[in-house]
C-alpha cells in the first residue's frame, strides 16, 4: 500500500544514528543519507526516511500519528525498543507487551525518536 514514509527530523544525523540503532534491531541496514542531506532505509516493502522539512520549519510529530515497523516476535520488539531507548528514544504510552485487540493479540513497544515522532514496533501473536 504504501511506497514510502518521510517524517521531519530537526537534526537529521541524530536522528540517523536513533532510525540505525532501532531498524538495524530488526534486521534493516543503516541508512543512506543522499546529497540533500536525507537519510533512506530501504527495504523490499518499501522507504522509510527522514529529512528536515522543506519549508524551513521545525519538524514536529503528527498529534494522533504512528508509524508501525513490523517485529518477527517479542524478543525482537524489546530489542528494538531497547536500542531506542539506548540512542536517544524516549519510552512512551505502556511498556513493551500483549495487548488484546479485535483483531487479536499484538506485541507491542513504543517510542518517540529525537524529534518527536511516534513510533512502534508491532508483533501480531499467532
Amino acid at each position: 500500500m504504501f511506497s514510502h514514509i518521510m517524517v521531519g527530523a530537526n537534526d537529521v544525523k541524530e536522528s540517523k544514528v536513533f532510525y540505525d540503532a532501532v531498524l538495524g534491531a530488526i534486521g534493516y541496514d543503516p541508512g543512506v543519507i543522499d546529497n540533500n542531506g536525507r537519510c533512506f532505509y530501504f527495504a523490499k516493502s518499501g522507504v522509510f526516511a527522514i529529512s528536515k522539512p522543506i519549508d524551513g520549519e521545525p519538524a514536529c510529530h503528527g498529534n494522533g500519528s504512528t508509524i508501525g515497523f513490523a517485529a518477527e516476535n517479542p524478543e525482537q520488539a524489546d530489542a528494538w525498543h531497547a536500542a531506542g531507548l539506548a540512542n536517544g528514544g524516549i519510552t512512551c504510552e505502556d511498556p513493551p507487551g500483549v495487548r488484546e485487540g479485535a483483531n487479536g493479540n499484538l506485541y507491542l513497544a513504543y517510542l518517540r525518536d529525537p524529534s518527536g515522532n511516534k513510533i512502534c514496533a508491532l508483533h501480531r501473536i499467532g
